[in-house]
């Protein structure tokens, strides 16, 4: 399919309220189980799921604004700089405005952005590829192994749901609109960037087909040219934000993920937490999960390219799936920077969709509780940091 024909094919809405049923239903029963499992322990689900690793640096952010910094006795300092501002943002002012707490606000954002991300993965699939595919992507993204982090008062829902309708927006030729969700999706998650990648690439390539095409004129130019100029300034403005306060500049915000030792350094810190798990017979079980796990998202990765998937898609999960699998450090947390990364499952819904309904909901059925159970066990052990 063209990218001509990509932005002028119709919307299709009429099958996303049973996506958004199955996404909610998997989501509730990701919640039974962590309930369940946390009864057994004598934990509280909702302290896992709002008040702990990430969550508590957000709220601290929304509650006493940015400033805090913890030294550990390593010499490393954690400063909550590394957190992108959006969610506190909105965690502020929903308990401006209501009764909540910043850490029930925050619960509240994720599942209402969550249900708008499953719905983004829709409206993007159905565009690509029709409802019977979309329906199937949006379940694949709720069954994912680490998907309760989608209920949790985290910003990977909330950062999915302006990718994804970002870039639905690029595909259907609606440039002031994507560069104001991916302004607001740098305003998330560092991997932002990876939003205005796809916007870019997708302007770059819609100005050389006009060019060939005898253009398409000037209004339609002005407006793809204003999404270009407006998708970077979210990340751009709390970067150089972070820079001026910190006084390093325009790597000051390296500077402070460097504090949490994490970095990019194309993958050999990750080669090397694979390898030592080779080193004893039991961790070597584990260095072939992960070895496995990294060889599927590769043939995920080239599946889709093979596919030949829009432009944008391909250019926005490879650049999620590069920064997550090369950065230096937080090595059990890769599962989960991976989530954004929806168009890796497409090929996966479209096979799928291929099947026999009953044949697809069987096996969707298992994997649902599968991640259930790991969810609540996973959250309630070392869980995400």
């Amino acid at each position: 399919m063209t990218d001509l024909a990509l932005r002028t094919a119709p919307t299709r809405t009429e099958g996303r309220l049973p996506a958004l049923l199955g996404y909610a239903a998997v989501r509730a029963l990701g919640l039974l189980a962590l309930a369940l499992v946390s009864g057994a322990r004598g934990a509280d689900p909702r302290t896992l799921l709002s008040a702990r690793w990430d969550s508590l640096w957000y709220t601290r952010v929304a509650e006493l604004g940015y400033g805090y910094e913890v030294r550990l006795p390593n010499g490393d300092v954690h400063s909550d700089l590394a957190f992108f501002p959006l969610l506190p943002w909105l965690e502020r002012l929903g308990a401006a405005l209501t009764p909540l707490s910043s850490a029930d606000t925050g619960l509240l954002v994720s599942a209402l952005a969550s249900l708008a991300a499953a719905a983004g993965i829709h409206a993007v699939t159905a565009h690509v590829y029709g409802d019977r595919a979309a329906l199937y992507a949006v379940l694949l993204w709720a069954v994912l192994p680490v998907g309760i982090v989608q209920s949790m008062a985290y910003s990977e829902s909330l950062f999915t749901a302006l990718a994804a309708w970002s870039l639905y927006a690029v595909l259907t030729g609606r440039w002031v609109g994507a560069g104001v969700l991916a302004l607001l999706a740098g305003l998330t998650r560092p991997v932002g960037l990876a939003v205005v990648a796809a916007v870019w690439a997708a302007a770059v390539r819609e100005h050389l087909r006009e060019r060939r095409e005898a253009g398409a004129g000037l209004r339609a130019g002005a407006a793809r040219l204003l999404g270009v100029v407006l998708a970077p300034l979210g990340t751009a403005g709390y970067v150089l934000w972070v820079g001026h306060r910190t006084g390093g500049g325009l790597f000051g915000y390296l500077d402070v993920q460097a504090g949490w030792r994490n970095g990019f350094d194309g993958g050999y810190a990750f080669a090397r937490f694979v390898g030592a798990k080779f080193a004893s017979f039991p961790s070597a079980l584990a260095g072939l999960g992960l070895l496995a796990g990294v060889a599927l998202v590769v043939w995920l990765c080239v599946t889709c390219v093979r596919q030949r998937q829009p432009l944008p898609l391909l250019v926005y999960a490879g650049a999620v799936t590069a920064l997550a699998l090369c950065a230096s450090s937080y090595f059990g947390s890769k599962p989960r920077l991976l989530l954004p990364a929806f168009p890796l499952l497409l090929p996966l819904a479209r096979a799928l969709a291929g099947w026999r309904p009953r044949r697809s909901a069987a096996v969707l059925g298992v994997v649902a509780v599968a991640s259930a159970v790991y969810g609540a066990v996973w959250l309630n052990g070392s869980g995400p940091p």
